[in-house]
């Protein structure tokens, strides 16, 4: 009588052992990362859905949300202010000013496929955004009183959206220098995630997105990065690096090693 091993094929047990083999371009960390990005998009998906269809209890949400936000920042003007800074100082344009910077910077440092990771990533998480914008077609709040105003379309948050693929991407590039330091470690991650939050918040409290819009620029520009952080993880398996452990040595640890020519990628 065959057993449930008996009955998977070869092939199968093959494909199987590719996916959760480290060592394969393929493999384990790729697959992993690939998932993330998936389970990133789920949540999106459902999340665009739900304010296509206008569902109730989502809409009652945002509103109230952004009313009790708008009540407080009209009593609040230092607060608009404060927060006025912080959307424009973190805003797509500052940047993506800065992801060139790094792109030039690892250029000259002699990482060119790590600086085309970067403009993939930045290019392909804003065309996204902006095209689903187009699709999604829906209005921001339309408050008696607005502290500031902002022109187009709401969901997803272009300026959420933005601050999470820049945040990813410069995590991801300088984690390496970091590996040996828990303390920078730590830091560089909390700077990545208050950049991300924070801005975000920022969109909600000025009364220009629904918190909506909010939530799905952030898990749109983490499914990005993911996405494309698998992809570079593939490339570097197939030139025979090492995998790399992303989230602690970023997606290139080889950038603050020298190479035998002197140069450190």
């Amino acid at each position: 009588m065959n057993t449930s091993g008996d009955l998977i094929s070869p092939q199968e047990r093959s494909w199987r052992r590719r996916r959760l083999d480290r060592d394969r371009s393929l493999g384990l960390r790729l697959t992993l990362a690939a998932t993330a990005a998936f389970l990133v998009l789920v949540p999106f998906a459902l999340l665009a859905l739900l304010v296509l269809g206008a569902w109730s209890p989502l809409s009652r949400l945002d509103a109230s949300i952004t009313d009790a936000l708008h009540g407080y920042a009209v009593d609040h003007p230092a607060w608009v202010r404060l927060m006025e800074v912080w959307t424009h100082v973190f805003g797509p344009g500052p940047l993506r000013v800065a992801a060139a910077a790094v792109v030039v910077w690892l250029l000259v440092r002699g990482a060119p496929r790590l600086a085309l990771w970067v403009v993939t990533t930045m290019t392909v998480g804003g065309l996204l955004g902006a095209l689903l914008k187009l699709l999604v077609g829906r209005h921001r709040p339309d408050l008696l009183d607005p502290v500031a105003r902002a022109a187009g379309y709401s969901f997803p948050s272009g300026h959420a959206l933005n601050a999470t693929l820049a945040a990813g991407v410069l995590l991801l590039v300088f984690l390496p220098f970091a590996r040996h330091s828990r303390a920078l470690r730590g830091a560089l991650w909390a700077a990545a995630v208050l950049i991300a939050v924070v801005t975000g918040l920022s969109r909600i409290a000025l009364g220009v997105h629904w918190t909506s819009d909010v939530v799905g620029g952030w898990l749109l520009g983490v499914a990005v990065v993911a996405a494309t952080s698998a992809a570079f993880s593939t490339w570097r398996t197939r030139v025979g690096r090492r995998p790399a452990r992303t989230t602690r040595e970023g997606v290139e640890p080889e950038l603050a090693e020298p190479g035998p020519d002197g140069r450190h990628a």
